[in-house]
């Protein structure tokens, strides 16, 4: 009975977790709730269904049920959905548990991209981790509006052709799921090769260089000295770095680059004693990078990634609002892929993590290095926006008690930005006048004037001349013990 031609590995089936796209089943279970986990994996990011196993991964199979049980699963897709996805069953011959002749039905289930799939109950799953949920109406309507924002992906790229491929990349990847198919067999199994062109997931993601198709399949990284953008003379930008290539390499060079311009802090540890550590926790960040290259709207093709770093934050700015059900309250624990092809080679390589790990771990990573929680907007309800804070002056600020006492973390949060970046010029600088906050902000020396007094009435600032018509007055922190 065995498939001679099959593309899955026992060993795979054995020892692979479940999850987003993989699940296993004993062959007691009911025709109604196979056609509940295909709808669920149609429905998501695609995925594998083993029949014939149990949880604990021991091969049960079907010789202890008969022929007539197989015949009626192989037949579910037809049976008991209103409309049946792409999919391809196959059978595994195996050596049960009982030491019996047997086999395995596997179904491989590709993603629905134009259409929900429905069970003849009209019930419609979704698969979410490792689990196939029930969704609500309003879940349903919100996924059959989304369906038309996954065909993205799959367009034909014209002009594209195996030519283009990286297969040093290419060769990568097929290490890691351990097949044996050629470059052309395994681009075609995962549908990103049609007709011998390459799809947009296979460009994005394989292709030597995607700005020849895809022109903002890039990544732009932007270094301010400060806290805000300036432009004309007083420009602030000091570094400018476009990364391109495909996904998996952007994501490589951004780890590179990005890490290069972070900065140690010296901070004291549980076991009392100082160590050093980055401003940010690096999963953090690199799972926002991770997550802006997997989920961004490609559609919008007049827009790129860019990932923002000023002095107390890192900003990383993705085209495209959040997709289909996930919005910002249940983020942490929705998860739907607007991409699925690109989110299942990219788990597969071991940058996307199932159950929406990554954006709680980002979450708990924040909080392990006593940072503020990640902050997620949707600026013009057209992009996502994830803003890590670090609090790199704060800890400068601690050397000094009395600075400490007036410079409360409640304060901090209450002043302005003009305000704050009065503050870190002074911390770098020593001093400054009415006319150099004026050239710093971009303010009218009026403005600039009521500034520094409010500041100094404040404490943090101590104003230093002979008289309000001095012209070498200026101002500096007040960091000396009252």
């Amino acid at each position: 009975m065995k498939n001679n031609n099959s593309n899955i590995n026992l060993q795979f089936i054995l020892t692979e977790r479940e999850g987003q796209y993989f699940d296993r089943k004993s062959a007691r279970i009911d025709a109604k709730e196979v056609a509940k986990h295909i709808s669920a994996f149609a429905n998501a990011s695609g995925g594998t269904l083993v029949i014939g196993m149990e949880d604990k991964g021991d091969l049960t199979g079907f010789a202890d049920l008969g022929l007539a049980k197989l015949d009626k699963l192989k037949m579910v897709p037809f049976d008991f959905l209103k409309f049946s996805p792409r999919i391809k069953t196959e059978l595994i011959d195996i050596v049960n548990t009982k030491a019996k002749d047997d086999v395995i039905l596997i179904y491989h289930i590709e993603p629905s991209v134009k259409r929900v799939i429905r069970t003849t109950s009209d019930d419609v799953f979704l698969r979410i981790g490792d689990k196939s949920k029930k969704l609500t109406h309003e879940e349903i309507t919100s996924l059959e509006y989304n369906k038309g924002e996954r065909h993205i992906e799959e367009e034909i790229v014209d002009r594209s052709s195996m030519l283009d491929v990286d297969e040093e990349l290419l060769a990568e990847y097929r290490n890691v799921v351990k097949t044996n198919l050629s470059n052309r067999e395994v681009l075609e199994a995962r549908g990103m090769l049609v007709d011998g062109k390459l799809t947009l997931a296979g460009i994005l993601l394989f292709c030597k260089n995607p700005l020849k198709f895809y022109p903002n399949s890039r990544l732009r990284f932007l270094r301010y000295e400060g806290t805000k953008a300036k432009t004309g003379e007083r420009l602030n930008l000091t570094k400018d770095i476009n990364i391109d290539g495909p996904i998996p390499r952007i994501i490589e060079k951004s780890r590179e680059a990005i890490s290069a311009h972070l900065r140690d802090l010296q901070t004291l540890g549980k076991d009392g004693k100082f160590k050093i550590v980055s401003e940010y926790p690096e999963f953090a960040w690199l799972e926002g990078v991770v997550n802006a290259l997997t989920h961004r709207d490609y559609s919008l093709r007049g827009e790129h990634i860019k990932v923002i770093m000023y002095d107390d934050r890192l900003e990383i700015l993705s085209p495209g609002k959040l997709p289909n059900i996930v919005d910002i309250d249940n983020m942490r624990y929705t998860r739907y892929s607007r991409n699925p092809v690109i989110a299942r080679i990219l788990s597969e390589f071991g940058w996307v993590k199932e159950l929406n790990e990554g954006v709680k771990r980002i979450y708990e990573e924040m909080e392990i290095f006593f940072l503020k929680p990640p902050k997620y907007t949707e600026p013009n309800n057209n992009s996502v926006l994830l803003q890590l804070e670090n609090n790199y002056f704060m800890r400068q600020i601690r050397g000094n008690e009395h600075l400490q006492k007036i410079l409360t973390e409640g304060l901090w949060r209450d002043l302005s930005s003009d305000e704050k970046e009065i503050i870190y010029y002074l911390y770098k600088e020593g001093n400054i006048t009415t006319g150099k906050a004026s050239k710093l902000l971009g303010r009218s020396p009026g403005f600039s004037r009521k500034l520094l007094i409010r500041l100094e009435s404040l404490k943090i600032l101590i104003w230093k001349g002979s008289s309000s018509q001095d012209p070498t007055q200026y101002y500096e922190l007040n960091i000396n013990n009252a």
